[in-house]
């Protein structure tokens, strides 16, 4: 039994009328699967870009949570009025819950605590992620009576 080879002018004249038959017909139909496919996973890739810049303004309230913080400590180790406290608390975070702990002579501990909710108001992802109450704390000695 002889095995026909794969070269030479059969060859060619037979991988061109395998394309004549039905190939192309084939790719015709494929053409806009890629298109298709793209159309029906661009709102989920929205949806998920989304979520990030989210996720992202969250992590953004954190660090200006833990400065006003900071800064509410700082101001706390130089006076003792709770009103220049909060203010200077809310001179970096808006809307932040000011809280003295504690606050001793000079020398001792003074300790802020600090909360704030960050609102989670974008399109589309907002409504299906709740608030989020972020809180922080700061100790530094008091330098002032």
């Amino acid at each position: 039994m002889r095995l026909p080879l794969a070269s030479g002018r059969n060859a060619r004249s037979r991988a061109r009328s395998d394309r004549g038959r039905g190939g192309r017909g084939r790719a015709r139909r494929a053409d806009g699967q890629a298109t298709v496919e793209f159309a029906l996973l661009l709102p989920l890739l929205f949806g998920m870009l989304v979520l990030l810049i989210q996720l992202a303004l969250v992590a953004r309230d954190e660090i200006l949570v833990v400065h006003a913080a900071r800064d509410a400590a700082r101001e706390a180790t130089l006076t003792s009025e709770p009103d220049r406290i909060v203010a200077a608390a809310r001179r970096t975070l808006e809307g932040s819950n000011v809280r003295i702990v504690r606050r001793g002579v000079v020398g001792d501990p003074v300790e802020i605590g600090l909360t704030y909710v960050s609102r989670t108001d974008l399109p589309l992802v907002g409504p299906l992620l709740p608030d989020i109450t972020l809180h922080a704390t700061a100790v530094m000695r008091v330098e002032r009576p």
